[in-house]
């Protein structure tokens, strides 16, 4: 509406982030997906309530998967040595930071994966007429997150 004044608040893009592995500063990627956390519902009723309903109440936490999806490159083999220290349920678990960037590149929001590995690693999609860039993927399991706020 005319004459009508706007707060300089806007919602930051997504397309601004970055993701540090362990002790790696900075890994690129393209995208970032499955960052969510649920608490599972317990349905409780008294045996002599007067309420018809029962009463809810939160139980367990948990968390699901990420997925990220980033370029091939030559000689970039660190997703599969990762994934290669799997065995006999020795798993070189890490933190992994995702950090959502404002325009001056200051993290404001922050997501923290503790305890992470790698659970599955794709390989891009081979197509002798595409003319896409090579992806790959890494679906990574977690135990807990934190999500911080600047």
């Amino acid at each position: 509406m005319t004459g009508e004044v706007q707060d300089n608040v806007w919602p930051l893009p997504k397309f601004y982030f970055s993701v540090k592995l362990g002790e790696d500063d900075s890994v690129s990627f393209q995208e970032v997906d499955g960052l969510e956390s649920e608490t599972q519902v317990i349905e409780y009723r008294h045996g002599n309530s007067p309420i018809c309903y029962p009463i809810k109440m939160p139980g367990l936490s948990r968390v699901g998967n990420v997925t990220m999806r980033k370029g091939i490159f030559v000689n970039d083999e660190k997703f599969w040595d990762w994934y290669n220290e799997i065995k006999l349920n020795t798993i070189a678990r890490c933190t992994v930071v995702i950090n959502l960037l404002d325009e001056t590149g200051s993290p404001k929001m922050t997501w923290t994966l503790n305890n992470a590995w790698p659970t599955k690693i794709t390989g891009t999609e081979l197509n002798s007429e595409g003319n896409e860039v090579a992806v790959e993927s890494v679906d990574i399991a977690y135990e807990t997150l934190t999500i911080a706020t600047a």
